[in-house]
């Protein structure tokens, strides 16, 4: 493999112009392609194989026309001080804010509080009016959203305090694309620093851009076809931007450091991409197969997402073997520092120059049993919170207090009680039996009498009088433990009503799928990370010829992740720090957390396990001792490995300011992890097993030698085979 990418690349560096055409001239036809694109359909949240889901695709057949799947709203009002919200004057202004929204735009239904069952708190402080769509949260119109907040406004114009609850008025939080400015502009801070070379360093953030572009652009052009929205690009974004610099860097970096060892710049670019782009390709796949692994998950939506951005690491991948070394191709040597390039380009060869990583690798082997204890020990330590996790989906209640569904939450809370909130939606699916009526009562009765039941609305039958909707209101709120203990219960009485009545009986509405969806991501959790680990670790045995380096590799990444899900468990469950950061409510973890952080931060650590292990393995394939070889791996690529890692941590710490509490962990979670993992397990706990280990983190049974091919990601071959190019004379011309 070494040889191919050696000698593609040295070709890519030589026909420099044709390759930058080839992609300037795909991108620019792939972007026409999205911009002639049909519109994606919505994602949708389908949960295939839960009892909420089957409810609720139940619901759209017995119940046509009555959109189960729509968007709602729920309307608060609270009467002005001291007064009553049943005073004639507030009830005509509820009255009318009612009849207004009657008549919007997508509105299937909107439903006075004064003439529905339990709308008004016995206090009579309190009503609340829930607003039906025809269409889904993500598709409600403009004017559906407008006219929602006029009509509320109008309510708080006649004195009354208003506000939104549900999920028509979906909080946007603020753009991601300021989170990714800043990010990118951190990054290329990094980029300066590390290479000493503006045109060095706007490389890689080029070739990144470009590639995230296209991959992008083929998402929206496929969108209508294979189902892909934007949302769905959201991972494929984040990833591309991180991979994509990540990969060019480390061949931009190599490309250099064989510039100052004396070889032409085509010589330089070839053994850069031999080298340095074998490790790209195997890092690429790594990530590839996590992300590919999401779809052992069973929701469609992430594993759209998790296709989509495997497809955009593909193209960072392809950017890196080929754009990059034809991109250098026009900067020559000017890719060196002007000091660098004033000394001769080789004045002080890499290789034999002390820095910093050298010198930690040196006082990590000297010590390397202490330096693993407290590595181990420490992560350990950050972890223990994970010990404690619950995983949720939060609602409206872990919004801040400055939106207005956080607000309805409250008024909610305080004047009906948490669990008007969360109510549960059963369905009885009476067809067939005797008297479907009685069969309603019976599952009615049998609701309200278990502990944690507020109240039981009637029951609702469909035009053939075959299928009832009930609504369970509980004690607490839709997040807590008692509440998915409740929803439990009555699952658990399904079968007796199954037996005494022949209907069936299930339990939905969006606190149940939340319950459905977290346990469905914790059943998920070990089985995605027996093929993901695995897999991988199958693969770092063909690039380091070890069964020890590997198991290495899987067990520090573990390490790393579990503490990462500790720090997010001690801010978001436990409170430390929260008021640090912006975390207004604490509550369960996202459910989607753990898979997501298992996914995305196994991709990255193993791409800087396989750049900094692949020169040490390198360093000793050319005959250095053990110790010897970490040290010259470290020297190596330390500094680019630890600038990689800046960046990734600058660009996922930028979404811990956002407002919205799911992005806002992710964030947190994300930096924390990487950051664990590329200074705590691949900076410090990587060389301290490698050194005690010795030459048997390198030994492979012969048997298994036979069996694994050769793929020589360390470029042993070119030192024997590669020739040594002539200088051309377009090499340092831009």
């Amino acid at each position: 493999m070494a040889t191919f990418l050696y000698r593609l690349g040295r070709w890519a560096f030589a026909r420099r112009r044709l390759v930058t055409l080839l992609w300037v001239a795909v991108l620019a036809a792939v972007g026409v392609l999205a911009a002639k694109a049909p519109a994606a359909p919505d994602d949708g949240f389908a949960m295939p194989g839960t009892e909420a889901q089957k409810a609720f695709d139940l619901m759209n057949e017995r119940f046509p026309g009555g959109h189960a799947d729509g968007a709602s709203a729920r309307i608060v009002f609270v009467a002005p001080s001291g007064q009553k919200i049943t005073a004639q004057p507030n009830q005509q202004a509820v009255e009318r804010t009612v009849a207004e929204l009657a008549h919007a735009e997508q509105v299937t239904g909107a439903v006075d509080p004064f003439k529905m069952q339990g709308a008004v708190s016995q206090d009579g402080t309190t009503a609340y009016a829930t607003v039906n769509y025809s269409a889904k949260a993500g598709d409600l119109s403009k004017g559906a959203t407008e006219a929602l907040e006029q009509a509320a406004q109008h309510g708080r114009d006649a004195g009354l305090k208003v506000e939104i609850g549900g999920n028509a008025l979906m909080a946007k939080g603020e753009a991601g694309g300021s989170s990714e400015a800043i990010g990118m502009a951190l990054s290329a801070v990094v980029l300066v620093i590390t290479f000493g070379s503006l045109l060095a360093a706007g490389l890689p953030l080029l070739t990144a851009l470009i590639g995230v572009g296209l991959g992008m652009s083929l998402i929206t052009a496929l969108g209508s076809t294979l189902g892909l929205s934007t949302t769905t690009g959201t991972l494929a974004m984040m990833l591309g931007l991180a991979v994509g610099i990540d990969y060019a860097l480390f061949i931009v970096s190599r490309y250099r450091a064989e510039l100052t060892e004396g070889r032409t710049p085509q010589e330089a670019a070839g053994r850069a991409v031999g080298t340095a782009g074998s490790a790209v390709v195997f890092a690429g796949l790594t990530v590839v197969i996590a992300l590919a692994g999401l779809s052992v998950v069973g929701i469609p939506i992430l594993a759209k997402m998790g296709m989509a951005a495997a497809g955009t690491v593909v193209i960072a991948v392809l950017v890196a073997l080929t754009l990059v070394p034809a991109l250098l191709g026009f900067l020559g040597r000017k890719a060196l520092p002007r000091k660098a390039r004033k000394a001769g380009g080789h004045a002080q060869p890499a290789g034999e120059k002390e820095n910093g990583g050298s010198r930690w690798a040196r006082a990590v082997v000297r010590r390397p049993l202490g330096v693993l204890l407290l590595g181990v020990v420490g992560l350990g330590v950050i972890a223990a919170p994970a010990l404690d996790l619950r995983m949720g989906l939060p609602g409206d209640e872990s919004k801040p207090t400055s939106t207005t569904q956080r607000r309805a939450y409250d008024l909610l809370s305080e004047g009906f009680g948490p669990g008007f909130n969360g109510p549960l939606t059963v369905l009885v699916d009476a067809k067939g039996t005797a008297d479907p009526k009685a069969t309603a009562a019976q599952v009615q009765k049998t609701v309200s009498a278990l502990p944690g039941v507020v109240a039981v609305t009637p029951p609702m039958f469909n035009k053939e009088g075959d299928t009832a909707l009930l609504n369970a209101v509980p004690a607490t709120g839709p997040a807590e433990a008692a509440t998915k203990d409740l929803v439990h219960a009555i699952r658990g009485h399904a079968a007796d009503l199954k037996s005494s009545t022949g209907a069936t009986v299930l339990v939905s509405g969006t606190t149940a799928m939340n319950i459905d969806v977290s346990q469905k991501m914790t059943d998920a959790l070990v089985p995605y990370l027996a093929v993901v680990v695995g897999l991988a670790v199958l693969l770092l045995m063909v690039v380091f010829r070890s069964i020890l380096v590997p198991l290495k590799a899987a067990l520090g990444f573990l390490l790393s992740v579990v503490a990462a899900l500790g720090a997010v468990v001690a801010v978001f469950q436990w409170g430390w720090l929260a008021d640090l950061i912006g975390v207004e409510q604490t509550g369960p973890v996202m459910s989607m957390m753990p898979i997501f952080m298992i996914g995305v931060v196994f991709g990255l650590a193993m791409d800087y396990e396989v750049f900094l292990v692949t020169r040490i393995r390198e360093a000793f394939v050319h005959g250095e001792q053990p110790n010897d070889a970490i040290v010259t791996g470290f020297r190596h690529n330390a500094r680019v490995v630890t600038a990689a890692a800046f960046i990734m941590i600058a660009v996922f710490a930028g979404f811990i300011g956002m407002s919205e509490p799911m992005i806002k962990m992710m964030g947190l979670g994300l930096a924390a992890a990487v950051a664990f993992d590329a200074f705590v397990v691949r900076m410090t706990i990587v060389p301290a097993v490698l050194a005690l280990l010795g030459r048997r983190a390198w030994s492979l049974p012969g048997w298994l030698d036979r069996l694994i091919p050769d793929v020589d990601v360390e470029g042993s071959k070119l030192h024997t085979a590669a020739p040594e190019a002539a200088p051309e004379r377009e090499s340092v011309t831009v």
